[in-house]
């Protein structure tokens, strides 16, 4: 889930940084400060919206740097259970896949890439036993979070994929088209039905 987060906290600025602006050296320790900057409360940071206060700087002795108690927003996405997440696939392994989030990366099982039997294919790929579905690196996907775990310095990102409506990008339009294609007939069906002329058993009995 995409969130904005206001914080307020000291900036370090590096002495390089003096020449400029006050508030431009805070934005520009910022962007770097938070390249890449993973935290378990509020997640992962896409980049610096803006910086709303600085207060004034303070020199700690044997430190070349200044201090700004600063507030700023960041935008974030932060990874949440049961949240539907769009995916490309980066890697086919024999035990499952790697998919690419966009902001992080997600790891699908085997046996949750698609509601069938799995196999891991010598060209790299999944395949089902029955419907013949394949996945592949590149595929783009809908997939929704069921794991989550905060072991190591990343999370670790657990998808899934057999429940309906989820799945492949084009397996997901193929299912919308048949449902269509059924619902249509059904409705034709009906049409035919409630058109068709009374039978001598349909018509009143003791009429001349």
């Amino acid at each position: 889930m995409f969130y904005i987060v206001e914080v307020e906290d000291y900036v370090r600025v590096e002495p390089k940084l003096f020449g400029l602006k006050t508030s431009d050296a805070v934005a520009k320790q910022l962007q770097n400060t938070y390249a890449d900057y993973h935290d378990k409360e509020i997640g992962e940071v896409i980049g610096v919206i803006s910086v709303l206060e600085v207060g004034d700087g303070i020199i700690i002795p044997g430190d070349g740097a200044a201090y700004y108690n600063s507030k700023f927003k960041l935008l974030v996405w932060k990874p949440e259970l049961q949240e539907l997440v769009f995916a490309i696939v980066n890697e086919i392994t024999n035990f499952g896949a790697f998919m690419n989030l966009g902001v992080m990366k997600g790891m699908i099982h085997i046996s949750q890439t698609m509601d069938d039997y799995v196999t891991f294919s010598t060209t790299g790929t999944l395949l089902g036993k029955d419907s013949k579905k394949i996945l592949k690196k590149g595929d783009a996907c809908l997939a929704r979070i069921v794991a989550l775990s905060y072991k190591g310095d990343d999370p670790k990102i657990g998808l899934t994929m057999r429940q309906p409506g989820l799945g492949k990008l084009d397996w997901i339009k193929e299912e919308k088209k048949k449902a269509k294609t059924l619902i249509k007939k059904a409705a034709n069906s009906k049409k035919d039905v409630s058109k068709k002329p009374l039978g001598v058993s349909d018509k009143v009995k003791g009429k001349k």
